[in-house]
């Protein structure tokens, strides 16, 4: 197998942060499984909750807002997309202010797009490193989409999760659906397993096809999608431990931090106007995930206690959904 260039700085931080962290989350969300944090209840502000979920929560939300480092902060990508970044948040904003409907709809959409862009970073990061290892970058690319939507959403469909993820449809007043659908997950388990088995072997046929023409599959790739496969089955299709949330949540953001301080730090320093220098970085990285986490706790116990705030944390993910999509296409050359 290829060895690709590494995406972060070195190929260490690239299996640290980015190829195993599938794997350590899961170990980690199943070690805290079993400790009192995952099950001691703090009250505050009326809301009650463990010290995990708390810091789950702001951790998410803290990752959701750092996009705007990608978007706003970067000149080279703002510069391409003035009424994305400064007409539609604001205006999305006031809609969400106006109408409860809006937010109960714009929640719902948040918490599939949310499958759907957690997919596209494990399939972009695969395609990263085919592209570095030298690989067609479209060689196999339908494919591994199909791929990572197959690994994220198949287990949700089938698995002990499903209630969690179709409970927005209430809120719809779409409880039909979300009913019909838990009872008749037991014909989709078997419809998505059939599916998926079927699709693994054109998969597997069409990838055979193409290292027999040259394509040379990057171990990082595979090791990454083995991984995530293994972990998306048993966190979301068995919630082990009540953990699924935190395990497939916690990478997801992790990688998604190492990705926006490796390649937008520039932009960080320039932003927060730090010295430059290692103290100068060191100072920008504390910012940064700082900046991130104060707003994540603030806006997470603000956003269960007031409908505006609220409808600044819905903005905020919807964003983070649509704008990391395309700035990759913008900064496809730097990685």
């Amino acid at each position: 197998m290829a060895a690709p260039s590494p995406i972060l700085d070195t190929a260490r931080q690239d299996w640290v942060h980015l190829i195993l962290a599938p794997v350590w989350a899961l170990a980690l969300g199943l070690v805290l499984g079993l400790t009192p944090l995952a099950r001691w209840k703090v009250a505050a502000f009326g809301l009650s909750g463990s010290p995990v979920d708390a810091f789950l929560g702001a951790f998410i939300m803290a990752h959701l807002v750092v996009v705007f480092f990608r978007s706003h902060a970067n000149a080279e990508v703002r510069a391409l997309h003035p009424v994305r970044f400064w007409v539609v948040p604001p205006a999305l904003l006031l809609v969400l202010f106006a109408s409860g409907p809006a937010r109960t709809a714009a929640a719902a959409l948040a918490v599939w797009w949310d499958v759907y862009h957690s997919s596209l970073q494990t399939f972009g990061l695969g395609r990263i490193f085919d592209r570095k290892a030298g690989n067609d970058p479209e060689a196999g690319r339908a494919l591994d989409l199909a791929l990572n939507l197959l690994l994220y959403a198949g287990p949700i469909l089938c698995g002990s999760m499903l209630a969690f993820h179709a409970s927005p449809l209430y809120s719809l007043e779409a409880g039909d659906w979300a009913r019909a659908l838990a009872f008749h997950q037991p014909r989709v388990r078997l419809f998505v397993i059939a599916a998926g088995l079927l699709f693994l072997v054109l998969y597997f046929e069409v990838y055979a096809a193409l290292v027999e023409k040259g394509y040379r599959p990057p171990r990082e790739k595979v090791v990454l999608h083995l991984g995530t496969a293994a972990v998306s089955v048993w966190a979301w299709g068995f919630n082990p431990l009540g953990m699924a949330l935190f395990i497939m949540n916690f990478f997801h953001a992790w990688q998604y931090f190492a990705l926006v301080w490796r390649y937008e730090r520039e932009n960080i320093a320039a932003v927060l106007r730090v010295p430059q220098g290692p103290r100068g970085r060191a100072l920008a990285f504390a910012l940064f995930v700082g900046l991130g986490f104060l707003y994540g706790s603030v806006f997470g116990v603000l956003g269960e206690l007031s409908s505006k705030a609220l409808a600044v944390t819905l903005v905020v993910s919807l964003m983070h959904f649509w704008y990391d999509g395309f700035v990759w296409s913008v900064r496809r050359k730097q990685v």
